[in-house]
């Protein structure tokens, strides 16, 4: 699979009500969560499907164990590395956690699920090529489309401590900030040459440290509109943004908290 090491290759939506996000995600997005498989443990996962016939992700149904563990609705990235058991040392040894040993799945790849020594978590994975498509690229991310994740913002507790920590362990580089006022510097973040999200110290105000996905929409309005029908909560109004398109903030029904970008159009 032709993919650059620090990349963000996966998405998941870890959710309490899988059909209800399907119906949801479906409105606002576009997308179509399909039946994926169901694990010898009867876990549900599902594929997260684009119009163009690609992926965005995928969607993981919370069993009652997961929720009693701790678990909760939510959205997690997956960032290539060349070596998952080699990060996992690595992170562990900087202060960050395992919330789930490396696995090796047949036919996807080998991950793990960490946290980063201020406990914002997020999957490390070296993926395996399908087998009739050796050559096969991750698009789940990109800068321009609707249906994919579009930016990647971190919110943390140390934004200079955040920003130390990715680009030693995944190469990524920072370039360039805008200054937000008493909110501090909006610290941009570059994967090989391509301007993939930014990072931010977290604001009193804010309810956690964490990483916010910007999906792709077509119309902001449209979207914010199908947030509040669907039974989402829409987190302020959509605020234009560098570029001339909009961005916005919400929750779903189940609660996992997400972001959307688009043109308005009215």
């Amino acid at each position: 699979m032709i993919v650059t090491a620090g990349s963000f290759i996966w998405y998941e939506l870890m959710t309490s009500d899988i059909d209800a996000a399907t119906a949801f995600y479906g409105a606002v997005v576009g997308w179509k969560i399909t039946p994926g498989m169901v694990t010898d443990a009867g876990v549900d996962y599902r594929m997260i499907g684009r119009d163009d016939g690609g992926h965005a992700g995928g969607a993981l149904a919370l069993s009652a164990e997961m929720i009693a563990n701790g678990a909760r609705p939510g959205w997690l990235g997956y960032i290539c590395v060349p070596d998952v058991d080699e990060k996992v040392d690595q992170i562990v040894a900087e202060g960050g956690v395992v919330h789930m040993p490396a696995i090796t799945m047949d036919g996807v790849g080998r991950m793990a699920m960490v946290a980063d020594p201020q406990g914002v978590p997020f999957y490390v994975m070296t993926p395996q090529p399908p087998a009739d498509a050796p050559d096969a690229v991750s698009d789940v991310f990109t800068v321009d489309r609707p249906q994919t994740v579009r930016w990647n913002e971190l919110v943390a507790t140390d934004d200079l401590a955040a920003v130390d920590f990715y680009t030693r362990h995944f190469g990524w580089t920072q370039d360039a900030a805008m200054p937000m006022g008493e909110l501090g510097d909006y610290r941009f973040i570059q994967c090989d040459g391509v301007a993939i999200g930014a990072i931010m110290k977290k604001a009193d105000f804010m309810p956690r440290a964490g990483w916010t996905f910007y999906i792709g929409v077509p119309d902001i309005d449209a979207a914010v509109a199908a947030v509040n029908s669907g039974g989402g909560q829409l987190l302020g109004e959509p605020m234009e943004i560098p570029g001339g398109e909009f961005s916005a903030h919400a929750i779903d029904p189940q609660g996992a908290f997400f972001g959307l970008v688009g043109p308005r159009h009215a």
